[in-house]
């Protein structure tokens, strides 16, 4: 079905779209978005089954598995609206950050009661959205607080749920972009856009908050101040995905403005030197959970990072909403 989905939105004749903006939202759902999902799902399926071939917390097997679909969700997990928002998934998936330590309370909860719900999937999908998605799975396979806590038989079905419910959200969310491509792409009475206008911004939406989570989130929490760094807080430091999560975020955020800008060469020049630079930056770290933070010099090399993803901000802000039509009272946190 997913590659059904692309192959119609590759093929559609340019006369199908009524306004000059259909081809980027056909190009950006074909490329960008369906076959994202569809990785991910992909993935995910791989990682539940892998749980329970082997649901040891130290099974190569799972672990890479982990990885892998950690990976895709990562690649798309700026693109917050839509399917990803339905039922909660997107939080369901990946609840983080964590400031209240919600997660490990509440896997500590159900290993200690053996709680009944992780033998059903639907029961388990009305369980607390900390103790599900990939930080709590991160938890039970990283963590050594979990390595003998309760029985292993349980910690066994638990590491199996989690797996199970992951492949069951990334599903739903792949499912249903198979019927919101066509809303995205055809605003109107129809479609929860009204123009493609509209759709734009939900786009550029997306590169806006995508960026500024990255920058302030999963690298300014662990920075905190100069004189109270807090590595601990790096987002997925067990597994050492911190790093990680920036460059695959960059990597996927780089595609979607690259599309977004097609229409405007300089713009679109612009922004990718600033992701070259800000990509470049982060590779020549060697610092994947951000622990030198607490040292100067790998402050200040995190913080040059963590600028010039700041720069990016800037010129999609100053160069691409304006050409998109963006007024300059947009806000990328409240929705507006």
């Amino acid at each position: 079905m997913r590659a059904l989905a692309i192959a119609i939105f590759l093929t559609l004749p340019q006369s199908v779209y009524a306004q000059d903006r259909g081809q980027i939202l056909s190009d950006i759902i074909a490329v960008h978005i369906l076959p994202g999902y569809a990785a991910l799902s992909e993935s995910t399926n791989a990682l539940a089954e892998a749980a329970h071939t082997d649901c040891s917390p130290t099974s190569d097997q799972l672990r890479s598995a982990y990885h892998a679909a950690f990976d895709d969700w990562i690649s798309v997990s700026h693109l917050r609206f839509g399917p990803s928002e339905t039922e909660d998934r997107a939080f369901a998936l990946a609840f983080w950050p964590d400031t209240k330590g919600f997660t490990p309370k509440a896997l500590s909860g159900l290993i200690a009661v053996e709680d009944s719900a992780i033998q059903s999937p639907d029961a388990f999908a009305e369980t607390s959205v900390a103790g599900r998605g990939f930080f709590a799975l991160e938890l039970m396979l990283y963590d050594p607080r979990f390595a003998d806590q309760g029985s292993a038989e349980y910690r066994c079905a638990l590491i199996q749920a989690i797996s199970s419910d992951i492949d069951r959200n990334a599903s739903a969310i792949d499912a249903d972009w198979a019927t919101y491509a066509h809303a995205l792409a055809n605003p109107g009475e129809t479609s929860p856009y009204r123009s493609e206008d509209e759709a734009m911004q939900e786009l550029y939406k997306a590169l806006i908050t995508g960026s500024e989570f990255t920058a302030e989130t999963r690298i300014g929490r662990p920075l905190g101040t100069f004189d109270r760094p807090r590595p601990k807080r790096a987002e997925a430091r067990r597994s050492e995905r911190s790093l990680r999560h920036v460059e695959l975020s960059l990597t996927a955020l780089r595609d979607l403005a690259e599309r977004l800008s097609a229409d405007h060469p300089d713009i679109a020049a612009d922004l990718d030197s600033a992701f070259t630079v800000a990509i470049d930056r982060a590779q020549s770290l060697d610092d994947p959970s951000f622990a030198d933070v607490s040292t100067p010099q790998g402050r200040f090399r995190v913080e040059a990072l963590q600028q010039s993803i700041n720069d990016i901000r800037a010129i999609a802000s100053t160069e691409l909403g304006p050409t998109l039509g963006i007024n300059a009272g947009f806000n990328s946190l409240d929705g507006d």
